[in-house]
């Protein structure tokens, strides 16, 4: 029996099957058509089994879909615009573009001896004019409609390199930049963006997507689309300043005891009294070296501290004290949140923990009659079904 070498047939087949065209998409107005995309590979450093990892599953669809008939279109290319491929050529002292070519050069002969069903002539390389002209049209395009526009919003930043850093460029729990190992810090620069609140209907439609429940939900959460009503609150003793909050509980707002405002408002450095200043600036500069992940992570402890500012509840006129805290997140939402201990987890924590007081104003019907003193309660009272509306002056019921 003829000794099987995997070098010499595989790359006699590979071979037959390019020169063939056996696996190049056709433009065949008779047959279905399927798109397939893998994500395209970094030529920042070397191929390794983590990308073919990733590739497997897609080549194995894609010669699925071609098997049932379909005329498969695979396109293949790399991903050379970014921070790794430019801390790469600074760590050998080589210009980016001269490091880039050569890791595609190298990348594109090992991938191809993997026996895939790329459509290499289709091939794009995203550092190519050729290519991101069309990305430039695409956001001229969105500049025109008022899609894109430029907002202040808080980024990973290094002082030290003077540069915005992705986050997996941060590195553990000391948050040190990849380049440096110095510190890296929370930082507002202007910044472009797309509105894609635009088109919320839209993403939120996953009719004739057979995907996954799990992702369908994270899909969900992450558009984040929320009912409910916006308001403002006017801080005491500052006749032009004011915040605002989005709720989804309106029917809660007597209950408010307390506010939050993100670290990074605008706000909080304008309304913080002399006595906390010290301690509100602490705990600025420490929320700055947390990454969102570590100050939203459910479960977390919730801390913060006090401005010594008041805001004032339009709905009874009370003085509320205006807090901050590290799960309060500049960039959702208004960056400000309005807290109703008695009727929310996260607040009920945050005011047993600080000591700050809970009245009830939603309760079950059958409490109606007797109301029990939110302070004493050992956790809050949340849901909303059958429940009625107590200490609201005017809308009890």
């Amino acid at each position: 029996m003829q000794e099987y070498v995997p070098s010499e047939i595989e790359s006699k087949w590979q071979r037959h099957w390019e020169e063939s065209g056996q696996l190049d998409p056709e433009m065949n107005p008779g047959r279905s058509k399927f798109y397939m995309l893998t994500m395209l590979p970094y030529p920042s450093g070397d191929l390794h089994i983590g990308h073919w990892y990733a590739m497997a599953p897609s080549d194995a669809y894609a010669r699925f879909m071609k098997m049932r008939g379909h005329e498969v279109f695979f396109p293949i290319g790399f991903d050379a615009f970014g921070l790794p491929a430019e801390n790469a050529a600074i760590k050998r002292n080589i210009h980016p573009k001269t490091w880039t070519y050569q890791n595609i050069e190298r990348m594109r002969g090992q991938l191809r001896t993997m026996g895939n069903m790329f459509a290499w002539k289709n091939e794009v390389v995203s550092c190519d004019p050729e290519y991101y002209k069309w990305s430039q049209w695409f956001f001229l395009r969105m500049l025109e409609m008022g899609l894109a526009y430029r907002e202040y919003a808080p980024v990973d930043f290094c002082n030290h390199c003077q540069t915005t850093l992705a986050r997996e460029q941060v590195w553990g729990e000391e948050r040190l930049c990849e380049r440096c190992e110095n510190p890296v810090v929370k930082k507002d620069l202007n910044q472009w963006k797309l509105r894609i609140t635009n088109y919320v209907e839209e993403l939120l439609d996953f009719s004739g997507l057979e995907w996954p429940e799990k992702v369908k939900a994270m899909q969900t959460n992450w558009i984040g689309r929320s009912e409910g009503v916006e308001f403002a609150l006017k801080v005491v003793g500052y006749e032009e300043q004011a915040f605002r909050v989005f709720t989804t509980r309106p029917d809660t707002v007597f209950g408010m005891t307390f506010c939050v405002l993100a670290p990074e408002h605008a706000l909080v450095e304008q309304i913080t009294t002399l006595e906390q200043q010290e301690a509100v600036q602490a705990y600025c500069e420490a929320a700055a070296r947390k990454d969102e992940i570590e100050r939203t992570t459910e479960g977390k402890e919730k801390d913060g501290v006090f401005t010594g500012a008041y805001a004032i509840n339009p709905m009874n006129g009370a003085e509320v004290p205006i807090w901050i805290a590290d799960y309060v997140m500049a960039s959702y939402g208004t960056g400000a949140i309005m807290a109703v201990p008695a009727h929310d987890e996260r607040d009920f924590a945050f005011a047993r923990k600080y000591g700050l007081p809970t009245p009830t104003v939603i309760v079950p019907e059958a409490l109606r009659q007797a109301v029990p003193d939110g302070d004493s309660l050992e956790a809050p009272l949340t849901d909303k079904a059958s429940s009625v509306m107590v200490n609201s002056p005017g809308f009890d019921g």
